[in-house]
């Protein structure tokens, strides 16, 4: 490796202007020195370190030169919600957390992505996951098809399927594989496989179309989905049934697609149970996860889970073990899903603790695979209005109440009061059930004049950091929406450095197929 000479840049400038024949010029200028405490500084030697490490990083972006490529979506994962898990994970490990970094923000790639639908400008799952599967924008609420469709018109929808990134890695000879905690059929773990112009028809479609569960079992491409976790095993069977947890099928159709995906794969195995999937072993050639009726528990939640199910991240683990047995590789989607459920209910606890599991399944990612032939991608569908505001001290808990700083720069004893004399938090949402009707003061003095009784709740002797706590929200509405700002993606392995910079959604596509080899 060649050996780079550290200059100032003074003097860089100096042999630039003397190559420019600026003689007057050179003659003023004088070599400065960087003082010993800035040189000794950890925040200077980080800073130099990080520019020496990239200097170094090489780049392979040949077609075909990824053999494996890991798609990681954190539904929902929006910049602060970033921010937020960053130092919620950095306290939970002790730190202060705003200097700490989730294991996906150490990938040596990123850039930013755009989210809109064709037809939204603040974007749905199905429209955005059906760019990143198809390589194409479409409409909000269809899955896989083409954005001339009509939302919930099957007949509209006949001959506008579009094919996805797993129809050509089974094509390929390739293994693929779905991991989620949210509903194997829905939104965002449905466009990997389903084709469809309405993303709620997860057990059920009108004639001529197909129910999403329904095309999970039958995907036809290569030999078929061969790894496939999550929740939503209601989707699969008849409503005359209940299942190990005590929940009844959804299914009116009488079809039992468990039955029918095991008689389909004889030598797979069906598994509900955390005792079941930890028996899994490598060698297992098919595997079907259902492990809740509807969506999987949060991540703070999954002690309760009546049967047991696997985390993020062990599911996660386990899938990447059985595809690895394939020598033409495979491609593997892993949504966290529940981040978004946590948001849409006002949950910072609950959406900001699967974000840190999602960064624990990246970590065990990049732990099982090679950066020489797999791309490892981390990126979000869509965003949430969710923000991180006020001006706390640094270290104050991210869930916590606002505890600023006095005029000497120092932390205060007492959390920071808002203009109605009442503390709040550092996060929150624009809008959603924590709406607080401040009664009928129009006016801004009036309003900010107003007694405490007739406002805010008072969260002086409330612990926000728990988990049944649900952030306040300025706009009542009954679920907290979706945000249209842009989110970030991550990348590391073959074709990792083709994702800087702003890009379309879709774009992602079209970099994972062409490190994997899968276009013409």
């Amino acid at each position: 490796m060649k050996q780079i000479t550290k200059l100032s840049f003074v003097t860089i400038a100096t042999a630039f202007l003397s190559a420019c024949g600026n003689s007057d010029k050179e003659s003023d200028v004088t070599e400065l020195t960087v003082p010993e405490a800035q040189a000794q500084s950890a925040w200077y030697q980080d800073a130099q370190q990080n520019v020496e490490l990239a200097s170094e990083r090489t780049v392979n972006h040949q077609p075909g030169a990824a053999k494996n490529v890991i798609l990681f979506v954190g539904d929902g994962m929006g910049i602060s919600t970033i921010t937020a898990a960053r130092i919620l994970e950095g306290q939970m490990q002790g730190g202060s957390g705003e200097e700490h970094r989730l294991s996906f923000e150490k990938l040596p790639f990123s850039g930013l992505v755009k989210t809109y639908n064709t037809n939204q400008q603040t974007p749905d799952s199905a429209g955005t996951m059906t760019a990143l599967m198809t390589g194409v924008k479409s409409k909000a609420g269809v899955l896989s098809v083409s954005e001339d469709v009509v939302r919930a018109d099957c007949a509209s929808s006949q001959g506008k399927e579009l094919t996805t990134l797993a129809e050509l890695a089974e094509n390929s000879g390739k293994s693929t594989g779905i991991v989620t905690t949210a509903r194997i059929t829905h939104a965002t773990p449905g466009a990997v496989y389903a084709k469809t112009p309405e993303r709620n028809w997860e057990y059920s479609a009108p004639s001529g179309c197909k129910d999403i569960a329904a095309q999970l079992v039958e995907f036809a491409a290569g030999d078929g989905i061969d790894v496939a976790m999550g929740g939503g095993r209601r989707n699969f069977l008849p409503n005359n049934v209940t299942d190990i947890e005590g929940s009844s099928g959804k299914r009116t159709d009488g079809r039992n697609l468990v039955d029918e995906w095991k008689a389909k794969y004889p030598q797979g195995l069906y598994v509900q149970t955390q005792a079941e999937f930890d028996a899994l072993s490598a060698g297992t050639s098919k595997v079907l996860g259902l492990f809740n009726s509807s969506h999987m528990q949060y991540e703070a939640d999954r002690q309760n889970d009546i049967a047991g199910e696997p985390s993020l991240h062990e599911m996660t683990g386990k899938a990447i073990d059985l595809l690895s047995s394939n020598a033409n590789g495979y491609f593997l989607m892993v949504e966290a899903g529940r981040i978004d459920h946590g948001h849409h209910a006002g949950s910072a606890y609950s959406a900001l603790t699967d974000a840190v599991e999602l960064s624990k399944a990246v970590k065990e990612a990049m732990e099982k695979t090679d950066p020489e032939n797999t791309l490892i991608m981390v990126t979000a569908d869509h965003s949430h209005v969710f923000t991180i505001a006020g001006y706390p001290t640094r270290g104050n808990p991210i869930l916590g109440k606002v505890i600023g700083n006095d005029s000497s720069g120092q932390a205060e004893s007492e959390p920071t009061l808002a203009g109605d004399d009442l503390p709040y938090t550092t996060v929150g949402y624009a809008n959603g059930l924590g709406f607080a009707d401040i009664g009928a003061a129009t006016d801004a003095d009036d309003r900010y004049g107003m007694p405490a009784d007739a406002g805010r709740k008072d969260l002086s002797n409330i612990d926000t950091t728990q988990a049944g706590f649900h952030q306040e929200a300025l706009v009542p509405l009954g679920s907290e929406t979706h945000a249209a700002e842009d989110v970030a993606v991550f990348a590391r392995g073959p074709g990792a450095d083709l994702v800087t910079g702003t890009i379309e959604q879709n774009v992602l596509f079209h970099v994972m197929a062409h490190s994997a080899g899968l276009l013409p």
